[in-house]
């Protein structure tokens, strides 16, 4: 199916728009794919922000242009319905009385492609369910049933509104696969919101850090993530998302290597083969630092790195020192007396002991 966005395109959002308590102004320029996360926490304006680029709700003052097209500006207000998006929301909202077959044709032509719609049914794993009806799907199947249906009107941009908030913890694992794959082949841009670090550390490639209604923060995930000029609402969750490869296998110690420019990482035995791209998250507070490499420790991962800055964080007791491990960007939480014993100022070398490595593919 065509799913080619046209080329040098991409989303523009400039909009103010006043409630009695609230007030959201972002000034935004995304990427015309791949996957956008808006993250912040509740009430920070995400799902406002998401309505506003759907047309859902209207700024009286906005510009927005998706993949070329003005969708509203001052003289122009595209609705809803004229607007080539996709829309998924945090319930699936299917049609309790239809098939899945019929929920996913419903509204389009008689003569429309049947074949797109059982290539679409296989990509999210969902053609053995096209003759059920809803009830007698689980909450991961209807949200897979609701992507499926609003890829299949040929959008140009798919909107995700916290897709996963309503499922357990199985049902995300089981929908989080398909996510993924849709990351890796549409050529569309996707913007997700979320409040879930997990979420967008997996799936994001262009992070949007939203709070009491502004963007704090805007770029690719590794660089965003590795930042510590922000505010201390996001150091909770600290840390860096490394794209790494599949090296080798150690049979004998059931470990595999993950190479990155910055080093390798040692990680429980995958059953992957050599060469396989592979995400991982490495959080602040799992990472300490040494002034020479440790022999006599039982950490495994030791990246040489040196230091670039280092902030305050929510806890007095505590600091954020950003490293630069070859070009990779590290985070490591330290106590503020390990940042004065070690000495640790911009440009010291030091060795970054990893502790934990957590796989997101």
């Amino acid at each position: 199916m065509p799913q080619t966005a046209p080329k040098n395109v991409g989303i523009q959002i400039q909009l103010s728009l006043a409630y009695p308590a609230f007030r959201l102004e972002v000034d935004l320029d995304l990427p015309g794919r791949g996957v956008t996360a808006l993250f912040g926490h509740s009430g920070s304006g995400k799902t406002t922000l998401l309505r506003c680029l759907a047309g859902l709700e209207r700024a009286p003052q906005a510009r927005i242009h998706v993949n070329g097209q003005c969708w509203q500006d001052g003289r122009h207000f595209v609705p809803t319905h004229k607007r080539a998006l996709g829309y998924v929301f945090q319930e699936a909202s299917l049609f309790p009385h239809l098939s899945v077959r019929k929920n996913l044709t419903f509204g389009q032509p008689a003569s429309k492609d049947k074949t797109e719609l059982e290539a679409m049914a296989e990509r999210l794993g969902i053609a053995h369910l096209l003759d059920r009806e809803p009830e007698r799907l689980s909450g991961g199947e209807r949200q897979r049933v609701a992507i499926a249906r609003a890829l299949l009107t040929r959008p140009q941009i798919l909107l995700m509104d916290e897709p996963l908030a309503a499922l357990d913890l199985k049902r995300k694992q089981e929908i989080l696969p398909y996510l993924e794959r849709l990351h890796d082949e549409l050529e569309i841009p996707l913007v997700y919101v979320s409040h879930s670090p997990d979420e967008v550390a997996r799936l994001a490639d262009h992070l949007v850090l939203m709070n009491e209604g502004q963007v704090v923060a805007s770029g690719p995930l590794q660089e965003t993530l590795a930042r510590i000029d922000l505010p201390a609402a996001f150091a909770d969750d600290a840390g860096v998302v490394l794209d790494t490869t599949l090296g080798a296998h150690d049979e004998e110690d059931r470990l595999s290597r993950l190479d990155f420019p910055g080093g390798h990482l040692f990680v429980s035995q995958q059953s992957r083969p050599i060469g396989h791209k592979l995400r991982c998250r490495i959080h602040a507070r799992d990472v300490s630092l040494a002034l020479e490499k440790q022999h006599d420790t039982s950490i495994l991962n030791l990246v040489p790195a040196h230091v670039t800055g280092y902030a305050d964080t929510d806890n007095p007791a505590n600091v954020l020192v950003r490293l630069d491990a070859s070009g990779t960007p590290l985070l490591a939480r330290i106590t503020r007396r390990s940042l004065r014993i070690l000495d640790l100022q911009p440009g010291k070398p030091v060795w970054a002991q990893i502790k934990a490595v957590a796989l997101l593919d």
